[in-house]
């Protein structure tokens, strides 16, 4: 699996990173069981801070995307490979960062969200 990030983006390192383990899932390039890099090791390849990659892998383990075990690490769960909810969650994060980048506020995002919810 490939992971890049661009430091010059708004869109946070660690969100970069999930972003990479979506994208996989989305394409068929990782899969159920499979065992992430540890987060020193991606750290180290990357130039961030291990805590950057703890925050990217904790993002997906609340998506229901991965498992931290201590000493096992960071692995894919079965029925992660959800291609859909994978591609809707990072679509979501662009427009957050979009969001960001044009100065809206979280209540603002929401209140488009809602507006486009019932418009459906």
């Amino acid at each position: 699996m490939l992971f890049r990030v661009d430091p010059a983006s708004a869109v946070p390192l660690g969100d970069q990173i999930a972003a990479c383990v979506r994208g996989a899932l989305a394409d068929g390039s990782a899969t159920a069981g499979e065992r992430l890099p540890a987060a020193r090791e991606l750290a180290d390849s990357l130039g961030v801070n291990v805590h950057t990659v703890l925050r990217g892998y904790q993002r997906l383990r609340e998506e229901g995307l991965i498992e931290l075990r201590r000493g096992r690490g960071a692995v894919i769960v079965p029925g992660a490979a959800v291609p859909d909810r994978a591609r809707l969650v990072g679509r979501v994060r662009a427009v957050v960062a979009e969001a960001r980048e044009l100065g809206l506020s979280d209540e603002d995002v929401l209140a488009l969200v809602r507006t486009s919810l019932t418009a459906s």
